[in-house]
């Protein structure tokens, strides 16, 4: 048995039956381990539930067992360990003391399989009119952006909106950029991107322009790359999917400025105006996520300095 076998055999000992189980449900999105002990799971469209314990030791070996499987290390001098999980590449996030009381983590599972928007609707996150609202947008080849805050399902939803994508435009280039693997693709010609500690996103956006892209999709968009994102959608790339962390519909446009600010000094609300044509909020509820608004974008007011909007759905 090899090293890594050997690893990840521990690793899935330790991790334990409880989050082994929740791994392997396609309905858990989340798993997390508070400094407290406690074990919390989420599945898509009910709340968080905690459905176990874990001892402190067992938590700072899984934390070490993880930054082996990642070649590094995690200790008190260098107390987080962050990548994927290498039992089946969810996005893992760990912690030790002193930034944390003790031993933590959470786990945003990689898909196993990718939730249509049929299913977004029987599960209560969406309503129903919006499937062909969506589906008009994407054959019309609109630039949707997802906002919401962290763990809300921004991911999940972009998730639905590729695989309705391969139905309505299979024939579509999809150039797919990240910085931890989490996005799927059924469409025949997609070409997936990843940063690295030498290539950040914003490098990542001028090479697709080289790779001959239908629509370009970021993960989620959190600096500078903005800018060169919405150039290339507004310069003959239509049809692009990305998120952004804001509370509000109105606020992911607001989102986007600043995150431009890093990049420019000089205003773009006007490009982001037309270079933007759909913004959808999606929230955590008290009854689980839901898509809460959808502006449609329509231009920019110079003299009033406000986006014109129109608000196509209100939950």
């Amino acid at each position: 048995m090899s090293i890594d076998s050997r690893l990840l055999t521990s690793l899935e000992h330790n991790l334990g039956p409880v989050i082994m189980s929740a791994l392997r449900d396609p309905d858990v999105v989340e798993i997390m381990l508070n400094p407290d002990g406690k074990i919390w799971i989420e599945k898509l469209g009910f709340e968080m539930t905690s459905v176990s314990e874990m001892a402190t030791e067992k938590a700072r070996l899984i934390l070490s067992l993880v930054a082996s499987g990642l070649d590094t290390v995690v200790t008190p001098e260098h107390p987080i360990v962050e990548g994927e999980l290498p039992l089946d590449g969810s996005r893992f996030e760990g912690l030790l003391p002193p930034i944390v009381s003790a031993p933590s983590f959470t786990i945003r599972k990689k898909a196993s399989r990718v939730f249509g928007l049929d299913e977004y609707v029987r599960t209560g996150i969406m309503d129903a009119a919006l499937i062909s609202l969506f589906q008009d947008a994407l054959t019309s080849r609109i630039n949707i952006l997802v906002v919401g805050g962290t763990g809300s399902g921004k991911t999940t939803l972009v998730n639905a909106l590729i695989r309705a994508l391969a139905d309505i435009c299979p024939a579509d280039r999809l150039l797919i950029l990240e910085d931890t693997m989490e996005l799927q693709s059924k469409s025949p010609n997609t070409v997936f991107f990843r940063t690295s500690d030498h290539v950040d996103m914003r490098r990542l956006v001028k090479v697709t322009m080289r790779y001959r892209p239908t629509r370009i999709i970021i993960g989620e968009v959190r600096d500078g790359a903005a800018l060169d994102l919405l150039k290339a959608w507004n310069t003959g790339h239509p049809g692009g999917i990305a998120t952004v962390h804001a509370n509000s519909a109105a606020e992911g446009l607001d989102r986007l400025e600043e995150l431009i600010a890093e990049a420019t000094t000089a205003p773009k609300q006007k490009l982001i105006s037309k270079s933007v044509g759909m913004v959808v909020f999606i929230e955590r509820s008290p009854g689980g996520r839901r898509i809460a608004e959808v502006l449609r974008v329509t231009g920019y007011d110079a003299q009033t300095h406000k986006y014109q909007t129109e608000v196509v759905f209100h939950a």
